[in-house]
Order: structure tokens, then C-alpha cells, then sequence
């Protein structure tokens, strides 16, 4: 039987894990190179700050998967928007030549999918570890033969 982890903050007990997975503005295969490296840097550094734990995480070129805990005191609609937000202004800010990605707008499109994990945790932190396999076998299922 696999042990739980609560925690605790003054007034609470919680073990609030969940699974998201946003995306740039119009599925742009985008998060590739330097740009990964940073956006990486960028939300492991957002969620420290705020006090989410990253238990899992993968960026493909197009998308991200994050497994985090985020403490009850904080919603998920604020994580995102502090995780998208804080990395879409540090990208445009870090370098000129990531204007381009972001131009006016946030690098990030405007919703996500979350859903909470729980008796199934080992399945979904699996599947997010190995996302570029997975991917790549979709990619060279569709690639001419």
C-alpha cells in the first residue's frame, strides 16, 4: 500500500495534487531549444516562489504537462495564471529575440486542462515522464512511409 503524503500549513491538512497541461497561442510547436530551457528555469523558479511542488513535469514542442501540488490556500486558476503569466513577461523581458513569441500577447493560450490526481497518481506521473516517447511514436505514425 503505497504511503500518502499530507501536508500541513497553521490551520490545514491537504494533500492536493493535480495534473495540467496548457499550450503557446495556437498549438505553435514553439517550446523548443533555449526557449525550453528557460521556460523550464522560468515556472520551476514561479512555483518555488509560490510555494507549488513540482512532482512531475515534461515540455513537448507544444505543449506542457506539470503533476504539482498546490496548497488550498491558492486556487488552480491562480496557479496558472501566475505560472503562464510570470513566464510569458520573463521570456519577453530575459531576451529581445523572444518578442517575437509573444509579441503583444502571452506566450501561452488562454485555457488549460486540470484534473485532480489521486488513487491513479503513479499512472499520471508515468504518462507525463514519458511524453516525448509517446509523442514521438505519434509523430512517426503519421510520417510518409
Amino acid at each position: 500500500m503505497k504511503r500518502r503524503d499530507i501536508r500541513t500549513l497553521s490551520h490545514s491538512f491537504y494533500e492536493c495534487k493535480y495534473h495540467i497541461v496548457f499550450t503557446p497561442k495556437y498549438r505553435g510547436r514553439v517550446l523548443v531549444g533555449q526557449v525550453s530551457t528557460e521556460v523550464r528555469r522560468i515556472i520551476r523558479q514561479v512555483c518555488k516562489w509560490k510555494g507549488f511542488e513540482i512532482l512531475e513535469g515534461h515540455i513537448c514542442s507544444d505543449h506542457i504537462h506539470l503533476v504539482l501540488v498546490i496548497p488550498p490556500k491558492h486556487s488552480v486558476s491562480y496557479a496558472m495564471s501566475i505560472i503562464k503569466g510570470k513566464s510569458s513577461a520573463w521570456i519577453k523581458k530575459k531576451n529581445k529575440k523572444y518578442k517575437a513569441l509573444c509579441s503583444k500577447e502571452s506566450l501561452w493560450a488562454r485555457g488549460y486542462f486540470v484534473s485532480t490526481v489521486g488513487v491513479d497518481e503513479d499512472i499520471i506521473r508515468r504518462y507525463v515522464r514519458y511524453q516525448s516517447q509517446r509523442n514521438q511514436l505519434q509523430l512517426n505514425m503519421f510520417e510518409p512511409t
